[in-house]
Protein backbone atom coordinates (compact mmCIF):
# COMPACT_ATOMS: atom_id res chain seq x y z
CA UNK A 1 0.00 0.00 0.00
CA UNK A 2 1.42 3.57 -0.79
CA UNK A 3 0.31 6.69 1.58
CA UNK A 4 0.89 8.77 -1.41
CA UNK A 5 0.78 8.36 -5.18
CA UNK A 6 -0.05 10.11 -8.82
CA UNK A 7 -0.17 6.87 -10.28
CA UNK A 8 -3.02 6.25 -12.70
CA UNK A 9 -4.64 3.30 -14.06
CA UNK A 10 -3.24 1.30 -17.01
CA UNK A 11 -3.16 3.58 -20.06
CA UNK A 12 -1.73 1.53 -22.58
CA UNK A 13 -5.02 -1.19 -22.69
CA UNK A 14 -6.28 -0.67 -26.34
CA UNK A 15 -9.22 0.91 -27.16
CA UNK A 16 -12.68 -1.05 -27.32
CA UNK A 17 -14.36 0.44 -30.35
CA UNK A 18 -17.96 1.51 -28.65
CA UNK A 19 -20.87 1.40 -30.89
CA UNK A 20 -22.69 4.48 -29.57
CA UNK A 21 -21.90 7.88 -28.74
CA UNK A 22 -24.16 7.81 -25.28
CA UNK A 23 -23.74 7.32 -21.71
CA UNK A 24 -23.78 4.35 -20.48
CA UNK A 25 -23.21 3.14 -16.73
CA UNK A 26 -23.63 -0.49 -15.56
CA UNK A 27 -23.04 -2.05 -11.66
CA UNK A 28 -21.83 -5.21 -10.31
CA UNK A 29 -21.79 -6.71 -6.81
CA UNK A 30 -20.44 -10.03 -5.33
CA UNK A 31 -20.54 -11.39 -2.31
CA UNK A 32 -18.30 -14.39 -2.94
CA UNK A 33 -15.03 -14.39 0.00
CA UNK A 34 -12.26 -14.36 -2.66
CA UNK A 35 -11.69 -10.94 -3.05
CA UNK A 36 -10.31 -11.15 -6.39
CA UNK A 37 -13.02 -13.60 -7.56
CA UNK A 38 -15.73 -11.24 -6.38
CA UNK A 39 -14.19 -8.47 -7.84
CA UNK A 40 -13.83 -10.06 -11.48
CA UNK A 41 -17.79 -11.33 -10.74
CA UNK A 42 -19.01 -7.68 -10.06
CA UNK A 43 -16.87 -6.27 -12.62
CA UNK A 44 -17.99 -8.72 -14.91
CA UNK A 45 -21.64 -7.64 -13.94
CA UNK A 46 -21.08 -4.11 -14.88
CA UNK A 47 -19.35 -4.48 -17.96
CA UNK A 48 -22.56 -6.46 -19.32
CA UNK A 49 -24.16 -2.77 -19.59
CA UNK A 50 -20.92 -0.78 -21.50
CA UNK A 51 -22.03 -2.32 -24.68
CA UNK A 52 -18.36 -2.98 -25.51
CA UNK A 53 -17.32 0.31 -24.27
CA UNK A 54 -14.02 0.89 -22.39
CA UNK A 55 -15.51 2.67 -18.95
CA UNK A 56 -13.81 5.85 -18.58
CA UNK A 57 -14.20 5.82 -14.93
CA UNK A 58 -14.72 2.76 -12.33
CA UNK A 59 -16.16 3.15 -8.80
CA UNK A 60 -15.49 0.69 -6.13
CA UNK A 61 -16.48 -0.19 -2.72
CA UNK A 62 -14.91 -2.88 -1.01
CA UNK A 63 -16.31 -4.60 2.65
CA UNK A 64 -15.13 -7.22 5.06
CA UNK A 65 -12.80 -9.53 3.35
CA UNK A 66 -12.68 -7.40 0.29
CA UNK A 67 -11.06 -4.53 2.19
CA UNK A 68 -8.45 -6.96 4.14
CA UNK A 69 -7.20 -8.15 0.50
CA UNK A 70 -7.54 -4.49 -1.24
CA UNK A 71 -4.91 -5.16 -3.34
CA UNK A 72 -6.58 -8.52 -4.74
CA UNK A 73 -9.62 -6.69 -4.92
CA UNK A 74 -8.35 -3.80 -7.27
CA UNK A 75 -6.87 -6.44 -9.45
CA UNK A 76 -9.75 -8.24 -10.10
CA UNK A 77 -11.83 -5.07 -11.05
CA UNK A 78 -9.12 -3.88 -13.10
CA UNK A 79 -9.11 -7.70 -15.27
CA UNK A 80 -12.50 -7.24 -15.34
CA UNK A 81 -12.79 -3.87 -16.73
CA UNK A 82 -9.97 -1.92 -17.68
CA UNK A 83 -10.63 0.86 -16.70
CA UNK A 84 -9.29 4.68 -17.99
CA UNK A 85 -9.13 5.86 -13.98
CA UNK A 86 -10.22 4.23 -11.09
CA UNK A 87 -11.60 5.73 -7.37
CA UNK A 88 -13.28 4.06 -4.29
CA UNK A 89 -12.57 3.28 -0.72
CA UNK A 90 -13.11 0.28 2.09
CA UNK A 91 -16.14 0.78 3.55
CA UNK A 92 -18.02 -0.94 6.85
CA UNK A 93 -21.35 -1.97 4.27
CA UNK A 94 -21.94 -1.57 0.34
CA UNK A 95 -25.18 -1.54 -1.55
CA UNK A 96 -26.40 -2.08 -5.26
CA UNK A 97 -28.93 -2.41 -7.33
CA UNK A 98 -31.88 -2.05 -4.31
CA UNK A 99 -29.76 -3.84 -2.45
CA UNK A 100 -27.92 -3.07 1.25
CA UNK A 101 -25.18 -5.74 2.50
CA UNK A 102 -24.80 -4.59 6.14
CA UNK A 103 -22.67 -6.85 8.28
CA UNK A 104 -21.33 -8.93 5.35
CA UNK A 105 -18.45 -8.75 3.03
CA UNK A 106 -19.31 -7.64 -0.16
CA UNK A 107 -17.92 -5.93 -3.25
CA UNK A 108 -19.65 -3.49 -5.66
CA UNK A 109 -18.10 -2.17 -8.43
CA UNK A 110 -20.26 0.81 -10.44
CA UNK A 111 -18.43 1.33 -14.55
CA UNK A 112 -19.49 4.52 -16.71
CA UNK A 113 -18.83 5.37 -20.05
CA UNK A 114 -18.80 9.03 -20.73
CA UNK A 115 -18.94 9.92 -24.41
CA UNK A 116 -16.82 13.47 -25.10
CA UNK A 117 -15.59 13.75 -21.14
CA UNK A 118 -12.82 14.24 -19.82
CA UNK A 119 -12.30 12.90 -16.38
CA UNK A 120 -9.25 13.85 -13.89
CA UNK A 121 -8.86 11.92 -10.87
CA UNK A 122 -6.51 12.93 -8.00
CA UNK A 123 -5.39 12.49 -4.37
CA UNK A 124 -5.15 15.04 -1.96
CA UNK A 125 -2.92 14.71 0.93
CA UNK A 126 -2.34 16.94 3.82
CA UNK A 127 -0.15 20.05 3.31
CA UNK A 128 2.06 22.90 4.71
CA UNK A 129 1.62 26.83 3.53
CA UNK A 130 3.37 28.60 5.57
CA UNK A 131 2.61 26.94 8.84
CA UNK A 132 -1.07 26.87 7.72
CA UNK A 133 -2.56 23.16 6.52
CA UNK A 134 -3.02 22.99 2.98
CA UNK A 135 -3.78 20.55 0.62
CA UNK A 136 -1.63 19.39 -2.39
CA UNK A 137 -2.83 17.12 -5.47
CA UNK A 138 -5.50 19.13 -7.17
CA UNK A 139 -4.42 20.21 -10.59
CA UNK A 140 -4.75 23.68 -11.24
CA UNK A 141 -5.87 22.21 -14.81
CA UNK A 142 -8.19 19.78 -13.61
CA UNK A 143 -11.54 21.55 -14.68
CA UNK A 144 -14.38 23.01 -13.09
CA UNK A 145 -16.55 19.92 -13.89
CA UNK A 146 -18.59 18.27 -10.54
CA UNK A 147 -16.80 16.37 -8.27
CA UNK A 148 -16.67 12.90 -6.37
CA UNK A 149 -14.55 13.37 -2.97
CA UNK A 150 -14.09 9.79 -1.19
CA UNK A 151 -11.80 11.10 2.10
CA UNK A 152 -10.43 8.51 4.50
CA UNK A 153 -12.12 8.10 7.58
CA UNK A 154 -9.00 9.63 9.72
CA UNK A 155 -6.88 12.64 9.99
CA UNK A 156 -8.37 14.34 6.72
CA UNK A 157 -9.71 17.80 6.71
CA UNK A 158 -12.71 17.38 4.67
CA UNK A 159 -14.02 20.97 5.08
CA UNK A 160 -10.72 21.70 3.96
CA UNK A 161 -11.12 20.06 0.47
CA UNK A 162 -14.30 21.33 -0.04
CA UNK A 163 -13.39 24.91 0.07
CA UNK A 164 -10.73 23.93 -2.50
CA UNK A 165 -12.97 22.43 -4.95
CA UNK A 166 -15.38 25.25 -4.48
CA UNK A 167 -12.43 28.02 -4.99
CA UNK A 168 -11.05 26.08 -7.94
CA UNK A 169 -14.89 26.26 -9.64
CA UNK A 170 -17.40 28.09 -7.44
CA UNK A 171 -20.96 26.39 -7.80
CA UNK A 172 -19.62 23.34 -8.70
CA UNK A 173 -21.62 19.75 -6.85
CA UNK A 174 -19.42 17.80 -4.70
CA UNK A 175 -20.72 14.66 -4.17
CA UNK A 176 -18.93 11.32 -2.01
CA UNK A 177 -18.76 10.16 1.28
CA UNK A 178 -16.45 9.36 4.38
CA UNK A 179 -14.72 5.97 4.15
CA UNK A 180 -16.44 4.06 7.15
CA UNK A 181 -14.08 1.19 7.72
CA UNK A 182 -10.03 0.19 8.40
CA UNK A 183 -8.45 -3.02 8.16
CA UNK A 184 -7.77 -5.13 11.00
CA UNK A 185 -4.57 -2.95 11.88
CA UNK A 186 -6.46 0.38 11.63
CA UNK A 187 -5.81 1.71 8.38
CA UNK A 188 -7.47 3.19 5.55
CA UNK A 189 -7.88 2.25 2.26
CA UNK A 190 -8.74 3.93 -1.00
CA UNK A 191 -8.08 3.27 -4.07
CA UNK A 192 -7.08 5.24 -7.02
CA UNK A 193 -5.29 3.79 -10.55
CA UNK A 194 -3.74 1.08 -9.86
CA UNK A 195 -2.61 1.63 -6.33
CA UNK A 196 -3.98 1.19 -2.76
CA UNK A 197 -3.41 4.05 -0.82
CA UNK A 198 -3.59 4.82 2.96
CA UNK A 199 -4.34 7.95 3.58
CA UNK A 200 -5.97 11.29 2.17
CA UNK A 201 -8.90 11.58 0.24
CA UNK A 202 -9.60 10.20 -3.88
CA UNK A 203 -11.61 11.89 -5.91
CA UNK A 204 -12.48 12.57 -9.76
CA UNK A 205 -13.66 15.84 -11.74
CA UNK A 206 -16.26 14.97 -14.02
CA UNK A 207 -15.43 17.31 -16.98
CA UNK A 208 -18.45 16.93 -19.63
CA UNK A 209 -20.49 14.65 -17.27
CA UNK A 210 -23.87 15.79 -16.35
CA UNK A 211 -24.61 14.93 -12.83
CA UNK A 212 -27.13 16.17 -10.94
CA UNK A 213 -26.83 16.18 -6.62
CA UNK A 214 -29.31 15.00 -4.58
CA UNK A 215 -29.48 15.50 -0.79
CA UNK A 216 -32.13 14.00 1.77
CA UNK A 217 -31.64 15.37 5.13
CA UNK A 218 -34.40 13.32 6.22
CA UNK A 219 -35.63 15.98 8.81
CA UNK A 220 -39.27 17.57 9.31
CA UNK A 221 -38.98 20.76 10.65
CA UNK A 222 -40.73 21.66 14.37
CA UNK A 223 -41.68 24.36 16.35
CA UNK A 224 -41.44 28.27 15.21
CA UNK A 225 -39.05 29.87 12.79
CA UNK A 226 -36.63 31.99 14.51
CA UNK A 227 -34.06 35.00 13.04
CA UNK A 228 -30.56 35.63 14.18
CA UNK A 229 -30.08 38.67 15.38
CA UNK A 230 -26.84 38.82 16.67
CA UNK A 231 -23.63 36.68 15.72
CA UNK A 232 -20.16 35.84 15.23
CA UNK A 233 -19.04 33.09 13.10
CA UNK A 234 -20.34 30.09 14.08
CA UNK A 235 -21.55 31.71 17.58
CA UNK A 236 -25.01 32.55 17.98
CA UNK A 237 -25.44 35.33 20.46
CA UNK A 238 -29.33 35.96 20.06
CA UNK A 239 -32.37 34.89 18.60
CA UNK A 240 -35.26 37.33 17.89
CA UNK A 241 -33.35 39.74 20.18
CA UNK A 242 -33.07 37.44 23.32
CA UNK A 243 -30.24 35.24 24.24
CA UNK A 244 -29.84 32.38 22.15
CA UNK A 245 -30.07 29.50 24.49
CA UNK A 246 -32.99 31.44 26.16
CA UNK A 247 -34.72 31.54 23.35
CA UNK A 248 -33.77 28.23 21.95
CA UNK A 249 -35.33 26.83 25.63
CA UNK A 250 -38.35 28.45 25.37
CA UNK A 251 -38.84 26.89 21.83
CA UNK A 252 -38.41 23.32 23.14
CA UNK A 253 -40.70 23.81 25.82
CA UNK A 254 -43.46 25.27 23.59
CA UNK A 255 -43.36 21.61 21.58
CA UNK A 256 -45.83 19.31 21.95
CA UNK A 257 -45.25 16.32 23.84
CA UNK A 258 -44.83 13.98 20.59
CA UNK A 259 -42.89 16.22 18.89
CA UNK A 260 -40.47 16.95 22.41
CA UNK A 261 -39.59 13.61 22.35
CA UNK A 262 -38.55 13.35 18.96
CA UNK A 263 -36.25 16.46 20.11
CA UNK A 264 -34.80 14.33 23.41
CA UNK A 265 -33.13 11.89 21.08
CA UNK A 266 -30.96 14.25 20.40
CA UNK A 267 -30.78 18.47 19.42
CA UNK A 268 -31.57 19.27 15.34
CA UNK A 269 -30.72 22.55 14.25
CA UNK A 270 -31.70 23.69 11.07
CA UNK A 271 -29.99 26.92 10.04
CA UNK A 272 -31.09 28.58 6.60
CA UNK A 273 -28.73 31.41 5.48
CA UNK A 274 -31.47 33.35 3.81
CA UNK A 275 -35.40 34.42 4.82
CA UNK A 276 -37.03 32.82 1.77
CA UNK A 277 -40.96 31.32 1.19
CA UNK A 278 -39.43 27.75 1.53
CA UNK A 279 -36.20 27.91 3.65
CA UNK A 280 -33.17 25.44 2.53
CA UNK A 281 -31.97 24.36 6.28
CA UNK A 282 -28.82 22.80 7.15
CA UNK A 283 -29.82 20.11 9.63
CA UNK A 284 -26.85 19.71 12.20
CA UNK A 285 -26.29 18.57 15.86
CA UNK A 286 -25.75 21.38 17.84
CA UNK A 287 -21.75 22.24 18.68
CA UNK A 288 -22.48 23.42 22.24
CA UNK A 289 -23.67 26.16 24.24
CA UNK A 290 -22.69 28.80 26.77
CA UNK A 291 -25.09 29.08 29.49
CA UNK A 292 -23.33 31.96 31.15
CA UNK A 293 -23.37 33.94 28.28
CA UNK A 294 -26.19 32.75 26.64
CA UNK A 295 -25.14 31.58 22.95
CA UNK A 296 -24.93 28.52 21.23
CA UNK A 297 -22.57 27.55 18.66
CA UNK A 298 -23.06 25.64 15.35
CA UNK A 299 -21.59 23.87 12.49
CA UNK A 300 -21.38 26.21 9.72
CA UNK A 301 -20.64 30.35 9.80
CA UNK A 302 -24.10 32.65 10.23
CA UNK A 303 -24.65 36.03 9.66
CA UNK A 304 -27.54 37.73 10.90
CA UNK A 305 -30.86 37.77 9.44
CA UNK A 306 -30.23 33.97 9.24
CA UNK A 307 -33.08 31.96 10.16
CA UNK A 308 -33.05 28.87 13.14
CA UNK A 309 -35.49 26.04 13.46
CA UNK A 310 -35.40 22.80 16.03
CA UNK A 311 -35.92 19.62 13.32
CA UNK A 312 -36.60 15.95 14.31
CA UNK A 313 -35.48 12.83 12.82
CA UNK A 314 -37.31 9.88 12.21
CA UNK A 315 -37.36 6.66 9.93
CA UNK A 316 -40.96 7.60 8.00
CA UNK A 317 -39.92 11.07 7.69
CA UNK A 318 -36.47 9.56 6.37
CA UNK A 319 -37.53 7.21 4.29
CA UNK A 320 -40.35 10.00 2.75
CA UNK A 321 -37.78 12.81 2.09
CA UNK A 322 -35.81 10.72 0.01
CA UNK A 323 -38.46 9.35 -2.56
CA UNK A 324 -39.66 12.75 -2.85
CA UNK A 325 -36.22 14.14 -3.82
CA UNK A 326 -35.58 11.23 -5.72
CA UNK A 327 -38.86 11.50 -7.67
CA UNK A 328 -37.78 15.47 -8.54
CA UNK A 329 -34.56 14.61 -10.10
CA UNK A 330 -36.62 11.97 -12.14
CA UNK A 331 -38.64 14.37 -13.26
CA UNK A 332 -36.18 17.35 -14.11
CA UNK A 333 -34.16 14.60 -16.20
CA UNK A 334 -37.80 14.12 -17.59
CA UNK A 335 -37.24 9.87 -17.29
CA UNK A 336 -34.96 7.28 -15.36
CA UNK A 337 -31.10 8.23 -15.14
CA UNK A 338 -28.27 6.56 -16.92
CA UNK A 339 -27.01 5.80 -13.69
CA UNK A 340 -26.33 7.01 -9.41
CA UNK A 341 -23.89 7.18 -6.84
CA UNK A 342 -25.33 6.36 -3.40
CA UNK A 343 -23.78 7.83 -0.04
CA UNK A 344 -26.24 7.09 2.72
CA UNK A 345 -25.22 7.08 6.18
CA UNK A 346 -23.84 4.45 8.60
CA UNK A 347 -26.45 5.34 11.09
CA UNK A 348 -28.90 4.60 8.40
CA UNK A 349 -29.84 0.96 7.39
CA UNK A 350 -31.81 -1.83 8.98
CA UNK A 351 -31.55 -0.73 12.35
CA UNK A 352 -32.80 2.64 11.65
CA UNK A 353 -35.63 1.96 9.36
CA UNK A 354 -36.66 -1.57 11.04
CA UNK A 355 -35.55 -3.06 7.68
CA UNK A 356 -33.73 -3.36 5.03
CA UNK A 357 -32.67 -2.08 1.64
CA UNK A 358 -34.90 1.09 2.45
CA UNK A 359 -32.39 3.69 0.54
CA UNK A 360 -31.31 1.25 -1.90
CA UNK A 361 -34.75 0.16 -2.71
CA UNK A 362 -35.78 3.72 -3.22
CA UNK A 363 -32.92 4.94 -5.45
CA UNK A 364 -33.58 1.32 -7.88
CA UNK A 365 -37.44 1.83 -7.69
CA UNK A 366 -38.01 5.65 -8.49
CA UNK A 367 -35.03 5.61 -10.67
CA UNK A 368 -36.59 2.19 -12.68
CA UNK A 369 -33.64 -0.36 -12.28
CA UNK A 370 -30.73 2.51 -13.39
CA UNK A 371 -27.84 1.03 -12.09
CA UNK A 372 -27.12 2.19 -8.95
CA UNK A 373 -24.08 1.52 -6.30
CA UNK A 374 -22.66 2.40 -3.12
CA UNK A 375 -22.00 2.45 0.52
CA UNK A 376 -22.82 4.01 4.04
CA UNK A 377 -20.74 6.45 4.74
CA UNK A 378 -19.05 8.08 8.44
CA UNK A 379 -19.95 11.49 6.38
CA UNK A 380 -21.92 12.41 3.34
CA UNK A 381 -21.47 15.11 1.13
CA UNK A 382 -23.38 17.11 -1.02
CA UNK A 383 -24.57 20.57 -1.55
CA UNK A 384 -27.31 22.49 0.61
CA UNK A 385 -28.41 25.77 -1.32
CA UNK A 386 -25.26 25.29 -3.29
CA UNK A 387 -22.93 25.61 -0.65
CA UNK A 388 -21.03 21.67 -0.40
CA UNK A 389 -21.63 20.06 2.64
CA UNK A 390 -20.57 17.29 5.15
CA UNK A 391 -23.87 15.99 6.67
CA UNK A 392 -24.57 13.19 9.23
CA UNK A 393 -27.77 10.56 9.01
CA UNK A 394 -28.02 12.20 5.36
CA UNK A 395 -28.37 10.16 1.92
CA UNK A 396 -26.71 11.62 -0.37
CA UNK A 397 -26.93 10.92 -4.46
CA UNK A 398 -25.15 11.61 -7.49
CA UNK A 399 -27.68 11.34 -10.35
CA UNK A 400 -26.17 10.77 -13.90
CA UNK A 401 -28.51 11.72 -16.76
CA UNK A 402 -28.83 9.97 -19.62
Amino acid sequence: MHSGSMARGPADTPAVWCPKMEVRIGSGWSTVEDARVAAIEAGTDARQALDGCRPDLVVIFASGLHLEAAEATLEGVHEALAPRDLIGCGVGAVLAQGREFEDRSAVTVWAGSFPDAAIETFHLTLGDRDGQPGLDGLSPSAGHGPALLLPAPQHFPTELALDALAQAAPGRPVLGGVASALTRDGTPVLFRGADVLTGGAVGAILNGVEMLPCVSQGVAPIGPILEVTEADGRIIRTLDGVPALERLRAAIDGLSGSDRSLVSSGLLLGVAQEAAPLPEYLVQGLVGADPQAGTIAVGVAVEEGALVRLHARDAATAAHDLRERLALRREALDGDPAGALVFTCNGRGARFFGSADQDAGAVDEIFGGAPSAGFFAAGEIGPVAAVNLMHGFTATVAVFAA
